[in-house]
């Protein structure tokens, strides 16, 4: 049998830690509880933790600070919890490298459906590391740019490095597979963070936009995303071109 997920909820509101306890323990997770930077770094050594539900507003350092942290040393799906309805806080928590967030107050069914969805994304993503051959694709080239998939940044055709944030990277993966074609904003949403996107939910837009942004070589330059009004997104490039990095 595969044991039990363990998933580390991070929130200095013991109400919130008690009742997240008690309810996933229904769907069959280990369930342990932080209420600051300190408790969840004893955690984190302490146990094998699978996700972590952190909260963005905790006593000393703040929640996006410490996602930073944890992003830095591990790849460990993180959803982030928040008070806040900043379409410009979810996005920096994404570009700090969580996998997700939900708004305060929620549904805890929905978070545990959205931590499924993490760990089963988080697993594929394993999957395929684990089975990936010496001929796999390890660097993409596209409209004079390369993606470093392994790096996780993109070469400019002037050979300055760029680097890029999860969310960055998973959106260009998902461009990359559908080169010149509409990318809609929900299908991005969806590929992207692995969830339906809601009317009022900007992010998108906001990652689309800085994304464009790392990869516009100049003020001059057309740039390689492009917006197709009422519609989504499209990567204007011709051609796709992948190739194993001892080829490169």
């Amino acid at each position: 049998m595969n044991p039990a997920p363990q998933i580390l909820v991070v929130d200095d509101d013991e109400g919130i830690t008690s009742l997240l306890r008690e309810y996933l323990s229904r769907f069959s997770f280990t369930t342990h509880a932080a209420r600051d930077g300190a408790s969840m770094r004893e955690q984190l050594q302490a146990q094998a933790i699978d996700l972590v539900v952190l909260d963005l507003m905790l006593p000393g350092t703040d929640g996006l600070t410490l996602a930073r942290e944890v992003r830095s040393r591990s790849a460990v799906p993180i959803i982030m919890l928040t008070a806040r309805a900043s379409h410009y806080d979810r996005v920096l928590g994404l570009e700090l490298g969580a996998d997700d967030y939900m708004t305060k107050p929620f549904e805890p069914r929905e978070l545990v459906a959205r931590i499924q969805t993490v760990l089963r994304r988080a697993k594929a993503q394993n999957d395929a590391s684990a089975t990936q051959s010496q001929a796999s694709a390890d660097i993409v080239r596209f409209g004079g740019w390369a993606l470093h998939r392994h790096e996780r940044h993109v070469v400019a055709p002037t050979g300055v490095v760029v680097p890029l944030s999860n969310a960055e990277y998973r959106l260009l993966t998902s461009f990359l597979a559908m080169p010149r074609r509409l990318c809609t904003r929900e299908w991005l949403m969806e590929q992207a963070r692995g969830r339906t996107l809601d009317s009022t939910d900007r992010s998108i837009d906001l990652l689309v936009s800085r994304l464009r942004q790392k990869l516009q070589v100049g003020p001059e330059a057309a740039p390689l995303i492009k917006t197709i009004r009422g519609a989504g997104y499209m990567l204007d490039v011709q051609r796709v071109h992948a190739q194993p990095v001892w080829q490169a």
